[in-house]
């Protein structure tokens, strides 16, 4: 019997549009032969899915959704051809079905997500199905899993599915994941980060090399002014501050509130809870970026 490699397979699915699983399967019946193969694809209905692979899929949507301990939360991008039918219900619901795998299954990566199971079969045969059942090509572009055993996990979706967003804190009592005035912060937190798009929770998880970028700008800046270079420095210092107080989450001013930052908001919130908040990291998914 021929060796069914991954090479093979991904052939097949550029030739087909259909699933790795399916081309896999397909491969194995027709032992390895690919046009055999791409028969048993035809016979099984899969003819329809590749008409439609070579179709662009700009539209979609993004679904957010987070566990019911508080504790963890899942983001996942389906794309499909038209607005239409990435504002259908049906359709939404596919990308919920998905977003509950990745909370059940947290693949470490969109293959194993795919071959991952929810209610009985394959997130692969979830898309294939939403492909049969509406009519589009539809793609599964990406999924974040996120969690927080001593925290939580919040979401916030804009624009009907436009932009979607994760955001995980750890808290001084867990028990507070679920209390309804923090799931008000967090989604609140939450919306600022679809808002303001900052590159960073935190002016300490700043890629070192955006560091070192900007601040080469600021100096090459400040450089020009012709004035000493003491002051040069400071002119480059103050300017990269201005950078980490506009692009950092939790030193932005309040989108709700401009005269107060996340970080003076988050504390407030804290104090009235009677316990600690700390936002550690989020995830941003804009439709089709």
């Amino acid at each position: 019997m021929a060796e069914i490699t991954a090479a093979l397979v991904k052939e097949l699915r550029e030739m087909t549009g259909a699933g790795m699983m399916e081309c896999k399967k397909a491969l194995t019946e027709a032992e390895g032969d690919i046009e055999a193969a791409v028969d048993v694809l035809r016979t099984r209905g899969l003819a329809a899915v590749a008409k439609k692979a070579g179709r662009a899929t700009n539209e979609g949507t993004v679904m957010a959704l987070v566990a019911e301990d508080g504790k963890s939360g899942a983001l996942v991008e389906l794309n499909c051809e038209t607005d239409f039918v990435g504002m259908n219900e049906k359709f939404k619901a596919y990308a919920e079905k998905i977003a509950n795998a990745v909370l059940a299954n947290k693949p470490a990566d969109l293959d194993a997500l795919k071959a991952s199971e929810i209610e009985g079969e394959t997130v692969e045969a979830v898309v294939t199905d939403a492909i049969h059942t509406l009519g589009e090509n539809i793609q599964l572009s990406r999924f974040a899993y996120a969690a927080q055993a001593d925290g939580a996990v919040a979401s916030y979706i804009h624009g009907g599915g436009k932009i979607g967003v994760l955001v995980e804190f750890k808290l001084g009592d867990t028990a507070f994941a679920t209390n309804d005035d923090f799931k008000k912060y967090g989604r609140d937190i939450a919306m600022q980060v679809a808002a303001a798009s900052p590159v960073a929770a935190t002016r300490g998880s700043v890629d070192p090399a955006v560091v070192e970028h900007e601040m080469n700008i600021y100096k090459a800046q400040a450089a020009e002014s012709g004035k000493p270079e003491n002051i040069q420095e400071k002119i480059a210092t103050g300017r990269m501050e201005k950078f980490y107080k506009e692009n950092c989450l939790t030193e932005q001013a309040y989108v709700k509130d401009p005269d107060q930052s996340v970080n003076q908001y988050t504390a407030a919130v804290a104090k009235k809870l009677g316990t600690t908040i700390e936002i550690v990291d989020f995830t941003r998914f804009m439709l089709g970026e």
